[in-house]
């Protein structure tokens, strides 16, 4: 009895082994409270509300070492997402606090341009701190350390598709032409074997084989965290051997000269080094693609490159997925499917033919 009113005590035993108790003012809420206390215990859903409280970032802290089914280069994104985009805003905040209507705030001031204090994040990249973010809301609600993960299904700012930019022959070589003569065979085996960055980055004279004219794609190299690191190629899919052009081969045979060793990395910086990818970028992709008057140009352009180019001689979309490392035939068609419009002719003139010849029986 409180203040002349009746309070009803709901007695339980926590996930914990601890007794704990709920007051209710009615006895429909103190009974609604022991059967869902009751079902919880049955389907061993129940959760210790003590757990909640730990904060993001001590959850964080605890969870993301035990991650070992990464890439290198995708814990250290992973990592990096993490601690520029979601520890500022929830790094402090009790696990059982993380609401959807703060995510929802969270996700739009990502999106949202800088004249109004946003951050002006592109979609692909809210979408990546998203990701990471649900990762670490799953695993906490796998550990039972809340009941839900609030970020399940908040709406993320739709990624609209990058033109694709494709050079044609005389553009490949207008390029070619242009690059320090070092990388000359850099922009062929990109535009003609369809290699990513990575791939060609890592690509030692071990896995080259100018006799037969083939390439052996089985590593990457990337930077990790200021760290050149080599590692495994992007799928399983992307382990392929790559057949090229007898030109390509020729001007690759010019960086062998010099008989390299097999652990030798093909395509060194000019002090012999590996290459640091942001600064191959800025001081001899730039130059070479303004040279060539073909801003703007990426490096994986010439990955798009080297399928159009495929394409147009004739490969079918098996043979593409194969040479480009791809994991089936639907994810070319899907990207590529618009370079293949003779196919859909020779499909219209079969049937043509085929409704002709019937109607001359």
């Amino acid at each position: 009895m409180a203040n002349g009113n009746v309070a009803y005590l709901v007695r339980f035993r926590a996930p914990d082994g601890t007794e704990r108790s709920k007051q209710f003012k009615r006895r429909r809420d103190a009974d609604a409270y022991a059967n869902v206390i009751e079902v919880e215990r049955a389907s061993g859903s129940a959760i210790d509300p003590r757990l909640g409280r730990l904060t993001v970032d001590q959850w964080w802290n605890e969870w993301w070492p035990t991650v070992t089914h990464l890439r290198r280069t995708t814990y250290a994104r992973d990592a990096q997402f993490y601690r520029k985009y979601v520890q500022p805003s929830f790094g402090t905040v009790p696990l059982a606090r993380v609401d959807r209507t703060d995510l929802r705030r969270w996700i739009q001031k990502l999106s949202a341009p800088k004249s109004v204090d946003g951050l002006g994040l592109a979609p692909a990249t809210v979408h990546k701190a998203v990701q990471v973010f649900n990762k670490c809301l799953r695993a906490a609600l796998e550990d039972r350390r809340i009941s839900a993960n609030p970020l399940e299904r908040v709406p993320v700012p739709k990624i609209e598709r990058e033109e694709m930019r494709f050079l044609d022959v005389e553009g490949v070589w207008k390029l070619t032409n242009s690059i320090d003569e070092r990388y000359r065979a850099f922009v062929l085996v990109g535009a003609y074997g369809g290699l990513r960055l990575g791939e060609m980055l890592g690509l030692c004279w071990g896995n080259v084989n100018l006799l037969s004219r083939q390439i052996n794609v089985v590593e990457t190299l990337t930077d990790v965290n200021g760290h050149m690191a080599t590692g495994p190629t992007k799928t399983r899919a992307s382990l392929r051997k790559v057949t090229l052009p007898r030109f390509v081969c020729e001007e690759l045979a010019k960086l062998a000269s010099d008989r390299p060793t097999p652990d030798r990395l093909v395509f060194r910086s000019p002090d012999g080094y590996p290459i640091r990818a942001s600064l191959f970028r800025r001081r001899t992709w730039h130059p070479a693609v303004a040279a060539a008057g073909l801003e703007p140009l990426r490096i994986h352009d010439l990955r798009h490159t080297a399928i159009s180019l495929w394409i147009a001689a004739g490969a079918n979309p098996k043979q593409v997925a194969v040479r480009a490392g791809h994991t089936s035939v639907s994810v070319v068609l899907d990207r590529y499917g618009h370079l293949y419009p003779k196919h859909d002719d020779d499909l219209i003139g079969n049937l043509e033919r085929g409704a002709e010849f019937a109607n001359q029986k």
